[in-house]
């Protein structure tokens, strides 16, 4: 049978199943990815050896990087808190701190416990430092009311990490080309640092901006059909990531900062919901593929290989650096010690650091180094899937009838 036909009826009948069974897995401790995860091993290889994927590197880095820009959009859209530090103080520390801090300890840990030079070291922290906002659902914002800080920073979180350990990502490929920093170091921090995140900005603006005032304006004249107005949010998430990729900004800034824009742009809030609601189902069915093609990567051999080296950096990732980095990064908060800790559990792994690894694998990295980093970070993604998977619902159930009812909130109507 030919494999394309019968991955997409897998991924039919895996729609229909989970969408009937909705009901029921939601109050069950698994995930969706855990599940999506879970049929892809079955039916990989070493399973009933119905689907037998091997895409290059190109291919993983365009869906990955389709998934993510779905994704980082819709959690632009929710973000309707007034554009204040205050109001965004949870983001700034996450994003701010805990995001180097997991970097340069990750990069320690490669470089000083499995022997990495520091340019893949630095590259793997910035593969596996960011948080997943595809794989995250479970304690990510509902919808655009939801005033929680716990959620609120995990969804802004998840939007804003994707972009921004890209800079340390071109900090690695440099490095691996070149272990004389002097030679690409000034051109790093102004283009890659500097120019790339200023320029996310000013497009995410401009263009989201440049949009919604063109339809504004052509709705005065003929109303857009509502079967066809949705696909504006889609046409948004093209034009804004491509347009900023043309000025070498960072497109996944650039649509977050869209959704966080367009969010505030349009008065009437069902047109905001409506795009909201869209871009969740288009992101949905990327998940399914994705992972599912996750699961039929798994190989046996190489896992065993690098179990390891995995471990150890999954291990660290997981259960340290990410705790103990948000625990000083919410230093001096508001926070209960409760809420703390769990900023420190849900830093999800997934779909993002999958789009890293196969960028990487396109401009340079490659060998031994590259196998490693591979394994090391499909190792880490898988670990986080069950783990949190498992653990999302009960967790999030815990804190929705023990804390959150006494957890101070700093937005107001």
């Amino acid at each position: 049978m030919d494999t394309y036909f019968v991955s997409l009826f897998v991924i039919g009948f895996l729609l229909l199943l989970v969408t009937l069974g909705s009901g029921w897995i939601s109050r069950l401790p698994l995930s969706y990815a855990l599940i999506y995860l879970l049929v892809g091993i079955v039916l990989g290889p070493y399973g009933v050896k119905l689907i037998d994927l091997r895409p290059d590197a190109k291919f993983l880095e365009r869906i990955t990087e389709f998934v993510v820009i779905v994704s980082v959009f819709s959690c632009g859209l929710k973000m309707k808190r007034p554009l204040k530090l205050w109001a965004w103080n949870i983001t700034a520390r996450l994003i701010g701190f805990l995001m180097p801090i997991s970097i340069f300890a990750i990069a320690a840990a490669g470089h000083w416990i499995l022997g990495f030079g520091w340019g893949p070291a630095i590259l793997l922290g910035a593969i596996l430092a960011p948080t997943d906002p595809v794989l995250a659902s479970e304690v990510q914002m509902a919808h655009m009311e939801d005033k929680d800080e716990l959620r609120f920073g995990l969804t802004s979180e998840g939007g804003l990490n994707d972009a921004l350990a890209f800079p340390f990502v071109y900090f690695g490929l440099h490095a691996l080309k070149d272990n004389n920093w002097d030679n690409w170091l000034k051109q790093w921090v102004a283009i890659d640092l500097i120019w790339a995140i200023a320029t996310g900005i000013v497009m995410g603006i401009v263009v989201a901006k440049a949009i919604a005032w063109v339809d504004k304006l052509l709705q005065k004249y003929r109303p857009v059909d509502n079967l066809m107005e949705d696909f504006i949010a889609l046409s948004t998430i093209l034009l804004t990531y491509t347009l900023t990729e043309f000025v070498n900004g960072y497109g996944f800034l650039a649509v977050f900062v869209a959704g966080v824009v367009f969010q505030k742009t349009y008065h009437n809030p069902e047109k905001s919901l409506s795009q909201l609601e869209f871009t969740e189902r288009i992101e949905k069915l990327m998940e399914v593929a994705t992972i599912l093609l996750l699961g039929s990567l798994l190989r046996f051999q190489p896992m065993i290989t690098y179990a390891g080296d995995s471990l150890i950096i999954g291990g660290l990732v997981l259960l340290v650096i990410r705790p103990l980095g948000a625990w000083l990064s919410t230093l001096g908060g508001y926070w209960q010690p409760k809420t703390r800790w769990l900023f420190g559990w849900f830093g999800i792994r997934g779909v993002g650091s999958l789009y890293y690894l196969a960028y990487a694998f396109s401009h340079g990295l490659k060998d031994e180094t590259g196998e490693r980093l591979a394994w090391i970070t499909y190792t880490t993604i898988v670990i986080s899937v069950i783990i949190h998977g498992i653990s999302s619902t009960p967790l999030m159930n815990w804190y929705h009838d023990k804390v959150e009812p006494t957890q101070p909130s700093i937005v107001e109507n």
